[in-house]
């Protein structure tokens, strides 16, 4: 790779078997890490067998924790059969729309995933939808994503129209949003540790100016030498009974630098400019409500067309599952609708 190509460029493409799947490939394409330099990362383009009348649909995929290790990339889980985000993937299949999944920076790339850090998140979606071979650039498109994959989604919306204006898109869903992150850290503290000790490996590994390894204690520089490893179960299990002081001689959380890069991560600064489902569960044991009615709110002030959606009785994976034919409802509304002037 050049630092003269753009983002979005492939830089290398091999079909591959995806099960259900009628048409794959994986690419690896440039995009943008969070402090602004080139990178390459990892992709899936997925179309469908279905004949499309005119213009095909595009739906950019950004896919909830699965960890950190290589093997936990969407591009080698959907390989080996075991993506477990692959109902939603074929719903939007099923529809006829070629599909994108991005890897995120660092999972299934050399390097350390930056897990949770929107901007990477965001560029890495909006580059895999620029960089998908053999789809028309009218091609409207959409973003989708659950729980991290919707942190990436809302991150993406938001800088899509100074990051990646070239791209038509007509409509985002972005369920379970932590869009806080802070306080989703603070939160999961001493219940979820690992992903939020996860989260400070991510960001520590996106911008090198944060002060981290003098930080940890022994403890912790163990467990962030460990963290690169581990798939989302282990994530969990191997921190379970443990918070984040067991890792840090500081509060990060209250560190100022800390706390500049962290706010970085939080949706909702700007607002959404295309019309943008916003889905939760009232029941949600990992990422409660009251986040996602805290984006709504932000992006209702910045003027995005913003949908609420609210699920009842659902935990946090189930409710992932059982929103699916209401997002793909509505992002098949918006496609259907004809594109704003001027865009």
């Amino acid at each position: 790779m050049t630092t003269t190509e753009s983002p979005g460029t492939i830089v290398g493409s091999e079909p591959v078997t995806v099960p259900r799947c009628p048409k794959a490939w994986r690419i690896h394409y440039r995009s943008t890490s969070a402090g602004g330099t080139p990178n390459v990362v990892s992709a899936t383009v997925l179309l469908p067998d279905l004949p499309w009348n005119g213009v095909q649909p595009v739906v950019g995929f950004a896919v909830g924790t699965h960890g950190f290790a290589d093997h936990c990339a969407p591009s080698h889980l959907l390989r080996t059969g075991n993506e477990p985000e692959i109902e939603l993937i074929v719903a939007g299949l099923d529809q006829g729309w070629a599909v994108v999944v991005t890897d995120y920076e660092g999972l299934g790339t050399p390097g350390t995933h930056t897990y949770t850090v929107g901007k990477a998140q965001g560029h890495a979606m909006l580059d895999a939808v620029r960089a998908a071979p053999g789809l028309d650039a009218r091609s409207p498109v959409a973003l989708w994503g659950y729980a991290q994959g919707g942190q990436a989604a809302a991150f993406a919306a938001e800088l899509q129209p100074t990051y990646a204006p070239d791209l038509p898109v007509r409509a985002v869903a972005a369920g379970a949003v932590a869009s806080d992150l802070p306080a989703i850290i603070r939160r999961n503290d001493g219940v979820y540790t690992g992903p939020a000790l996860g989260s400070l490996v991510g960001h520590a590994t996106a911008y090198p100016d944060l002060p981290f390894d003098e930080l940890l204690t022994d403890r912790g520089r163990a467990a962030a030498a460990l963290i690169p490893g581990l798939d989302a179960p282990d994530l969990v299990a191997r921190f379970l009974g443990t918070r984040l002081d067991d890792f840090l001689t500081v509060d990060v959380l209250d560190h100022p630098l800390w706390r500049e890069r962290l706010a970085e991560s939080t949706a909702g600064v700007t607002g959404p400019v295309v019309p943008t489902l916003l889905y939760h569960s009232a029941d949600d044991e990992i990422v409660p409500v009251a986040f996602g009615e805290r984006l709504h709110e932000r992006y209702r002030a910045a003027g995005t067309p913003v949908h609420w959606h609210l699920l009842s009785d659902l935990a946090h994976f189930p409710a992932a599952l059982d929103s699916a034919p209401t997002v793909v409802r509505w992002l098949d509304e918006r496609f259907a609708e004809p594109p704003p002037t001027g865009r």
